[in-house]
């Protein structure tokens, strides 16, 4: 196995853990940290591909993924930060706040 297999087999498997935790995990701040690994993976595929291909497409659009990424995580925090303030629960199953 070359190095372009192994990091498609780790970038695979970083994808398949947040698409666990995501699934499994009540907690706010854990399922954030999920939707990071995926982000992470799916940036760890397009720059082996990039590499692959021998052309600079993937690279550009990971690094387009971690500005998202970065833009998410904030307002991720924020809302749950406000959560909060008004009930002292993280939980996703209680996040029935933001209904009208």
């Amino acid at each position: 196995m070359n190095l372009d297999t192994i990091t498609l087999i780790f970038g695979t498997g970083l994808f398949f853990i947040g698409i666990t935790g995501v699934l499994i995990r009540r907690n706010a701040i854990v399922v954030l940290m999920c939707i990071e690994l995926i982000l992470n993976g799916v940036n760890l595929t397009f720059i082996t591909f990039s590499h692959i291909h021998g052309n600079l497409a993937g690279q550009v659009a990971a690094i387009f993924v971690i500005v998202v990424a970065a833009a998410e995580a904030a307002v991720g925090l924020a809302i749950v930060i406000a959560v909060f303030r008004r009930h002292p629960s993280i939980n996703i199953d209680e996040f029935n706040v933001l209904k009208w």
